[in-house]
């Protein structure tokens, strides 16, 4: 039986030696089914998202959707955009990703422009935005970059604009959070997953993606200038926020 290249079992066998994770051609291929199998509330919070731009969109403005991976956030905005003159960004700095995603972009029927970047976030300029999205995108960001990533989309939001932030969290009482971490688990190996694959997955991941708390998150948003700062979604150790310009 031929493989089905769509499904994750990039860590099903033992590896000699488990490196960092990037999202390079083998994550691409998979990656629908890994997201979807490994963060709880994934599908709610794509849909919803789409709900929250169209809300909060201006007209003649655009919306970034920043780490966009193969646009599943970008494309829940494009089909629920109601606003005119408005223009979707969708940055990664993944080749492959960027690449499938034009692809998916080029087969979607709606009318609303999508601009791809393929380039580190930092080195993208914000402007006339009215929504910015970062699902599960600041947690890969090294922690003394953050506040500057923030400050840099602050700055390029109209007045009344948002970002809607995504993140996985860590907890600050110790019980909670292995509490938290076990349900997670429990979670993928209920969609199949082995504890060989979350055992080295988790060591991939170790070093990369530097999870912190709710307070932390709400604290930077605030600091660097949101007048609103509000939590909307948690399923275990996955959280969305909203910030209001």
């Amino acid at each position: 039986m031929n493989k089905n290249t769509s499904e994750d079992n990039l860590f099903a066998s033992p590896l000699d030696e488990i490196v960092d994770f990037v999202f390079d051609e083998k994550v691409v291929d998979v990656f629908p089914d890994m997201i979807n199998r490994s963060v709880p509330g994934y599908s709610t919070i794509i849909n919803l998202i789409g709900t929250i731009a169209q809300q909060r969109a201006q007209p003649d403005t655009c919306l970034y959707d920043l780490g966009c991976s193969l646009g599943a956030a970008s494309l829940a905005i494009r089909h629920r955009l109601t606003q005119t003159g408005c223009k979707i960004i969708s940055v990664d700095n993944a080749e492959a990703m960027i690449e499938r995603f034009e692809k998916i972009v080029q087969r979607d029927n709606s009318p609303i422009p999508v601009d791809t970047i393929c380039a580190d976030i930092q080195d993208v300029e914000i402007k006339n935005a009215s929504v910015v999205v970062m699902n599960f995108t600041l947690q890969f960001i090294p922690l003394n970059q953050r506040q500057d990533i923030l400050a840099k989309i602050f700055a390029g939001l109209n007045e009344g604009g948002c970002l809607i932030l995504s993140e996985k969290l860590a907890f600050p009482d110790e019980k909670e959070n292995a509490m938290q971490i076990d349900l997670h688990h429990a979670f993928k190996k209920a969609n199949g997953y082995s504890d060989l694959e979350i055992a080295q997955k988790r060591s991939a991941l170790e070093n990369v993606l530097i999870p912190e708390t709710a307070a932390k998150h709400c604290q930077r948003l605030k600091e660097t200038g949101f007048t609103h700062v509000f939590q909307w979604f948690q399923c275990f150790n996955f959280a969305s926020f909203i910030a209001i310009k």
